[in-house]
């Protein structure tokens, strides 16, 4: 993962981590590296983060635990080059972050790639609450169908039961809050493209610090040492 790199992997692996869960910026870093000895410029630590995230996201998804039978779900906003894009989100009954993804759009089409990302990788919940939105009614009734189409295990598959409330999905609103409060230090994003990268960045510190993942002989590792293993 790190073959050919200039700076040693744990100088990287540093940059990537204190950005991705602190709320310091890229020149933040650099005065920090400077400080240390380091000549980084803060657009290498933002190449590095963009680079790094996806591939450290995806050994974190192969570590991933299971999750429950009931998520909420919902979409929160991001500015991009000041305008505002969307976060489709959804976590279990245990706060456990399910599935995430961005999108320039907040309508039907978006609704249904974010679901179907969700099934395909964790099956189907017994329960969906959402906040009232018809968009995303409609959108879970057409992808469980779908599933349910395709499913071959002759099983017969009762239909996932939507809750509309407005009030039962404060809980993801609660997580939302989490994962704004280290974008709102950023500015805005420059690019959809950056922006998606290093939102699912953010998104894998902040299931880290929920310990979504199984990790051997260590069951409650730090984050510096979950991106460690994730990287070895």
């Amino acid at each position: 993962m790190f073959k050919g790199r200039h700076f040693d992997r744990s100088v990287i692996l540093l940059c990537v981590r204190w950005y991705l869960a602190y709320n310091l910026s890229l020149h933040d870093l650099e005065e920090m590296m400077a400080e240390r000895g380091l000549n980084v410029d803060h657009s290498t630590v933002h190449r590095w983060a963009v680079h790094f995230s996806p591939r450290l996201l995806e050994c974190f998804n192969g570590r991933k635990r299971a999750i429950t039978g009931k998520c909420h779900m919902d979409e929160t906003y991001i500015k991009v080059r000041g305008q505002w894009t969307y976060l489709y989100r959804a976590i279990d009954s245990a706060g456990d972050t399910v599935e995430f993804f961005f999108s320039e759009n907040r309508d039907l089409a978006a609704a249904k790639r974010f679901l179907r990302k969700a099934l395909g990788r964790h099956g189907r919940p017994d329960r969906i609450v959402i906040d009232g939105s018809q968009t995303n009614h409609e959108a879970i009734i057409s992808c469980d169908a779908e599933y349910r189409l395709r499913d071959r295990s002759r099983r017969s598959l009762q239909p996932i039961r939507i809750r509309k409330s407005k009030y039962l999905n404060n809980r993801i609103e609660q997580d939302h809050r989490r994962v704004k409060r280290r974008i709102r230090s950023m500015l805005g994003f420059k690019s959809t493209a950056s922006a998606e990268v290093i939102l699912s960045g953010i998104e894998m510190v902040h299931m880290m610090r929920k310990r979504q993942a199984r990790f051997a002989y260590n069951p409650r590792p730090s984050i510096a040492e979950q991106f460690e293993i994730l990287a070895a």
